[in-house]
């Protein structure tokens, strides 16, 4: 890639986006650094409109989109996440979003994206459900423009405005730690630190129980998510062929934790952040207390992804 253009590209998805956007607050706390022997700020995207960084992705795609035809309409297929930011964004551009969600999605993200004016058509649990309804549902919609919530260039770009704002607050980082599902966050994560900051090294946090991602790198070709077992809803999915060339070429690693030290790390951000975060934001600071010698003494930056929980479960996941 043209590093003028991306970066040029990134700076303009900052721009176009910042009006609509929340310019998420970093937070830090004394007791995690003493803890985990590192100094780690936190990018909190769970601040973000419809509680998570996918409204940033989302929003540029669809203002990308209706430069090219001002009279399309929207579908996408989400777990959550981004079907709450494709609903959002579609509705500040006077736009219809269709949103295709498995049938096991969480219903606070259910309620999320009917408060956003989104229609719903519930689907099976996996991934290929999902996208089998969705290519169905364009054959027929011919004015609809599908955006996929990752293997799509608009949305990675619009995820690396994250990382670009806080480089602008913290240029001195070591490391960036994301989590990795579909590869969109990761991806954009590390064309900002590569073209703004190329001292940075960026990590991908995966569960162990949704390791396609850490196989993909292994072999070098994309593996598929097959009856993923994780208490990260968000990161049930896989990486894409957009996405994956460069994560290849610019993450450092992916490493995986396990669910119990997820809900450690959950547990410690709740308790001394004062916070709310969904299990897929814990991913990347378990994986420093589990990984000590890549990452102790290090500055790092922390994206937290989200922060939408069905709240009723919490309970469940500290017991």
């Amino acid at each position: 890639m043209d590093t003028i253009k991306v970066k040029e590209s990134i700076q303009h998805a900052a721009e176009s986006i910042q009006s609509d956007v929340v310019n998420t607050p970093i937070l830090q706390s004394q007791y995690i650094n003493d803890k985990y022997s590192v100094k780690v700020i936190f990018k909190c995207e769970n601040f973000q409109r419809t509680g998570s960084f996918k409204f940033r992705g989302a929003l540029y795609g669809i203002k990308q989109s209706i430069k090219e035809d001002k009279d399309c309409q929207f579908c996408g297929h989400s777990s959550g996440n981004f079907a709450q930011a494709l609903a959002m964004a579609a509705k500040i551009n006077q736009k219809k979003a269709t949103v295709f969600m498995p049938q096991n999605a969480p219903q606070t993200k259910v309620d999320g994206v009917r408060y956003a004016g989104g229609e719903i058509v519930f689907t099976g649990n996996t991934i290929v459900d999902r996208e089998n309804a969705i290519n169905e549902f364009l054959t027929t919609h011919k004015n609809y423009k599908g955006l996929h919530p990752s293997n799509d260039y608009s949305m990675i770009i619009g995820n690396a405005t994250i990382t670009l704002e806080m480089l602008s607050e913290n240029s001195d980082l070591d490391m960036v730690i994301v989590p990795v599902g579909g590869g969109g966050i990761l991806a954009g994560t590390a064309l900002a630190a590569h073209h703004f900051a190329p001292h940075i090294k960026v990590y991908g946090a995966e569960p162990s129980g949704a390791a396609d991602a850490v196989a993909s790198l292994a072999t070098g070709l994309i593996q598929p998510s097959i009856q993923p077992q994780t208490i990260a809803d968000g990161l049930r999915t896989q990486l894409g062929d957009v996405n994956f060339p460069i994560i290849q070429r610019h993450v450092t690693d992916i490493l995986t934790v396990d669910d119990d030290e997820t809900i450690m790390a959950m547990k410690d951000v709740y308790q001394y952040l004062k916070i709310v975060i969904e299990p897929s934001s814990a991913l990347p600071l378990a994986l420093i207390k589990k990984y000590p010698k890549v990452f102790a003494n290090k500055r790092i930056g922390i994206i937290i992804t989200g922060g939408n929980l069905d709240l009723i479960n919490l309970a469940e996941i500290f017991k």
